[in-house]
């Protein structure tokens, strides 16, 4: 969706910097950058990162490796601004703006943006683009809801939701699962039972110090199914994935988090299409709302020409 702003801003001789909250969405992002822009020198900046070069035109950065600039670039873009760190620390705000120049364009870019930021858009306050649709024209995939009753007590029985096994069963050796889970002891309690179907599921979580592996492996189609905290939500693209949640009902899984969630099936225009299904034990606002939005997008999307077919029904 960027890359034409870059290429003119690159070619108008300006630097340019995309930045963004988490590791893991660098690391996304910095092959896709290779593979458009070949021969522009790209810097990636994170924690661990090995030397980079040093004045390249473009750079990726986590918002934190900003506090290391000063007036450096002509274009800033901040990926994912609602994610969490940046979004509630003051201090990689002013990175941002420290890292820019005194004269300087920035955009900021979510599919999930607060409910402050869309009420100074309602009320012009703010200007925006919105984009309801993605670059291969085809819907969003909508949420399922499936009722799996009280998991928690199933998994400590040593057995997980029937529903949840039955639907892992219809993909397992056809694509690619991620699985969401609350926190970081069900997603090892998850795995060790998910590992009777297959020994190569595994699970990552943000302390996860084999992280990035997991997930070039994942991607590489070495594991079939991988569960993992809400610290994948985002920036992750892995095709002809299918994406659930065990206990979306929990607190965690806000509005945003699930809308990020459920943009993780879908994104490839070799697989424009997947499913998306929340096992819960009970319907929360949250749930409803996440829903809402996305079938929000695709009907703005269908009404302004910008999606090829209408979407499935959900159920």
């Amino acid at each position: 969706m960027l890359f034409q702003a870059i290429h003119a801003a690159i070619c108008n001789g300006q630097r340019v910097c995309i930045a963004t909250p988490r590791t893991d969405v660098v690391l996304e992002l910095l092959p896709r950058f290779r593979r458009v822009f070949p021969k522009v020198p790209i810097a990636a900046l994170y924690g661990g990162a090995p030397p980079q070069p040093s004045l390249a035109p473009v750079v990726l950065s986590t918002t934190h490796q900003l506090l290391r600039y000063e007036q450096s670039f002509d274009v800033m873009i901040v990926d994912e601004v609602d994610a969490f760190p940046y979004s509630m620390d003051p201090m990689l705000q002013h990175a941002v703006i420290q890292a820019s120049k005194n004269q300087h364009a920035i955009m900021y870019v979510t599919a999930t943006p607060s409910a402050k930021w869309q009420q100074e858009v309602r009320q012009k306050k703010r200007a925006a683009v919105i984009i309801p649709a993605r670059y291969h024209r085809q819907p969003l995939p909508v949420p399922r809801f499936q009722w799996c009753g009280t998991y928690k007590k199933q998994i400590e029985k040593g057995f997980l939701p029937r529903q949840m096994m039955s639907w892992i069963h219809r993909y397992l050796t056809e694509k690619p699962i991620m699985l969401f889970v609350p926190n970081v002891a069900l997603v090892e309690q998850v795995v060790i039972l998910l590992q009777q179907l297959h020994p190569s599921i595994t699970g990552v979580h943000a302390e996860d110090i084999d992280r990035k592996e997991k997930v070039q492996a994942f991607r590489g189609g070495k594991i079939p199914l991988l569960v993992t905290t809400t610290i994948l939500e985002r920036g992750v693209t892995i095709e002809a994935v299918q994406v659930a949640v065990l206990g979306a009902e929990q607190d965690i899984f806000t509005e945003s988090a699930l809308v990020q969630i459920a943009g993780r099936a879908g994104r490839s225009i070799r697989e424009p299409t997947g499913e998306v299904v929340f096992f819960h034990h009970g319907k929360t606002t949250a749930m409803l709302l996440a829903k809402h939005h996305i079938e929000k997008m695709n009907k703005q999307a269908k009404e302004r020409g910008m999606v090829d077919h209408a979407e499935m029904p959900s159920m």
